[in-house]
């Protein structure tokens, strides 16, 4: 933002502050940008045709575990009968929290492509979570040889077990 022109900034509340997300707060006060606070049920529509839907957070169930990732921001793109859901950081708490509260309607949640959660950490992606999503394409944003070792080898198998399942 120090950066680039930025006209709107899209936000879901904050729990939990750190010395980043103050500097985030300071520099859209300068630069007086716009800010649009988002929860789930949302809809954000970009042109026709093209829109997002909020699926989570759940600003009625905080999730304190492991705050900031617990409680990212997970969008469903649409466009026209193309999908991707992006998944932020939650974790496996998260996602078991997701597929409780879209249980009776789960197909919300299937996706052409799925960015997968987190990095590939071992601590998302559960098979359920994937399962019901039922992505042809899982993209995961990593560097080569990070310090973290993702995405973690667990995350690849069952990425693979769900291949094997939708042939």
């Amino acid at each position: 933002m120090e950066e680039l022109k930025v006209g709107k900034v899209v936000i879901c509340k904050q729990i939990e502050t750190s010395e980043n997300y103050e500097k985030f707060k300071k520099i859209i006060n300068e630069k007086q940008i716009n800010v649009l606070e988002i929860s789930d049920g949302k809809k954000l529509n970009i042109e026709k045709d093209l829109y997002f839907d909020v699926i989570w957070p759940d600003n009625s169930n905080f999730i304190y575990e492991n705050v900031l990732n617990n409680n990212s921001i997970v969008l469903k793109l649409y466009y026209n009968k193309f999908s991707i859901l992006f998944t932020g950081d939650i974790e496996k708490i998260a996602e078991k929290a997701i597929l409780q509260k879209y249980s009776d309607k789960l197909q919300m949640l299937n996706s052409t492509v799925l960015k997968v959660a987190h990095h590939g950490s071992k601590t998302s992606s559960i098979q359920e979570f994937l399962n019901k999503i039922k992505p042809q394409i899982a993209l995961i944003g990593v560097g080569e040889n990070n310090k973290f070792g993702h995405p973690n080898d667990d995350v690849i198998n069952r990425l693979e077990n769900l291949r094997h399942k939708n042939i």
